[in-house]
């Protein structure tokens, strides 16, 4: 019998940095440890129902009261890699020693036996250091390990295989950690220093006592030297949606055609004609009833095989879902293939390309390798995947494989076990 454990949750204020570990907040809190959380303040009610006790971060570091590109306008100004080290820097690693102090007073007023925050909350892993208290991170987008055997985390590439690929590969992450990610490092290691720790080796954020890894290794590329306190867990997944249907949903309920889900996720839905107007225009003389996610916005024109809603309950949704298009948002994408729903991905933005490219050597689902495709090769991506049955076959076995994972529970279980080794060290 496990005792009681004050455990003490983090994460990056938005919803897919926080979403994925809700599930292992009630699983601990059905256990009766002690949960408190460390988050946005639009996510309280949400912190609240997995049975957690809701701390707010500083409004300085609470990325929810915003969009990403209303609180750092200059982002807008920056595109492909240049974005990505902008959001390197400005949101995963200059909040570090805000998001420190706030469990530091967190810790100050009940001391917490373990730390658990999504692999994005830095302040985690450097707080756990200087505090001696154990850290857990949730990885909340596909692994970012460096490594000989994968390509550099970004761009999307392929592994590859064999000696070559692995030359390549090494001398491909020597170029990111030297130019391209220079001065990520360089604010990285600084960071760091400001907070009196030695520098990290890489950006992975992943936890030296324990890492929790959303998802399936079949999904992952191949990780031969993967360390052992790296865990797939399978698929940490959203509560059940208690939202009002839309007024059309019995169209979707009695379709007797393909239901086609398009979506541009939370983050990157700022310009529908990304992929959502798009996708519309593509598929409007298609025998399929597509249903779109658009967040805030309203299309002028809606083709009539179309349906749209600013928010869709996907444990509804994504059991009567023959494809889903969509630019690569990990959370929805583990929940599509938990689901068995083969996919399109077309994303250029934050860590979707490597999303993009997990789908795409995985066989579940095609890449289109750009963030803003042609309608015709959404189209054309559509119609291959409703007529390739390898597509729909290799979803639905990988979605056995997540339904012979239960990781909520997984996951209570090793962080029960972390609390352990630490004791027991001490």
């Amino acid at each position: 019998m496990t005792s009681v454990l004050d455990v003490l949750f983090a994460s990056v204020p938005f919803p897919g940095h926080t979403t994925p570990l809700l599930p292992i907040a009630r699983a601990l809190t059905e256990r009766g440890h002690r949960v408190r959380w460390c988050a946005g303040r639009r996510f309280a009610g949400q912190v609240e129902a997995a049975g957690a006790e809701f701390v707010a971060l500083d409004e300085a570091i609470d990325l929810s009261r915003g969009t990403v590109d209303e609180l750092f306008p200059e982002r807008a100004r920056v595109t492909g890699l240049a974005k990505l080290r902008f959001d390197m820097v400005s949101v995963f690693i200059d909040p570090v020693p805000a998001q420190v102090a706030a469990l530091r007073r967190a810790h100050g007023e009940r001391a917490a036996d373990v730390v658990v925050h999504d692999v994005g909350f830095g302040g985690g892993g450097a707080f756990g250091a200087l505090a001696g208290v154990p850290n857990v991170s949730v990885g909340v987008t596909p692994l970012m390990l460096a490594g000989p055997h994968t390509a550099p985390f970004g761009p999307g590439l392929q592994p590859g295989t064999g000696p070559l690929a692995r030359l390549r590969n090494r001398a491909l992450q020597a170029l990111f950690d030297r130019v391209v990610l220079r001065e990520v490092h360089a604010r990285a290691v600084a960071v760091q220093r400001e907070l009196g720790l030695p520098p990290v080796r890489g950006l992975s954020g992943i936890s030296r006592h324990l890492h929790l890894q959303n998802g399936l290794a079949s999904l992952e590329h191949p990780r031969p030297d993967l360390p052992a306190r790296v865990r797939f867990v399978g698929a940490l997944l959203p509560p059940a949606s208690s939202g009002d249907l839309p007024g059309w949903w019995g169209d979707v309920e009695t379709a007797d055609r393909p239901v086609v889900h398009v979506t541009q996720g939370t983050v990157a839905d700022g310009d529908l004609e990304d992929l959502v107007l798009p996708a519309l225009r593509a598929l409007a003389d298609e025998d399929v009833l597509v249903v779109a996610s658009t967040g805030a916005h309203r299309p002028a024109h809606v083709p009539a095989n179309a349906r749209l809603a600013s928010f869709l309950p996907y444990d509804r949704l994504l059991p009567r879902l023959s494809v889903m298009v969509t630019n690569g948002g990990f959370g929805g994408v583990q929940n599509a293939l938990a689901h068995g729903v083969p996919l399109v991905v077309g994303g250029a933005t934050e860590d979707k390309p490597e999303v993009a490219a997990r789908v795409a050597r995985a066989g579940v689902g095609i890449d289109l390798r750009t963030g803003r495709p042609r309608p015709e090769a959404i189209r054309d991506a559509v119609r291959r995947v409703l007529d390739v049955p390898s597509f729909r076959d290799r979803a639905a076995a990988m979605a056995a494989e997540y339904a012979a994972h239960d990781a909520p529970g997984t996951s209570a279980d090793l962080i029960e076990g972390v609390v352990r080794r630490a004791t027991s060290e001490r």
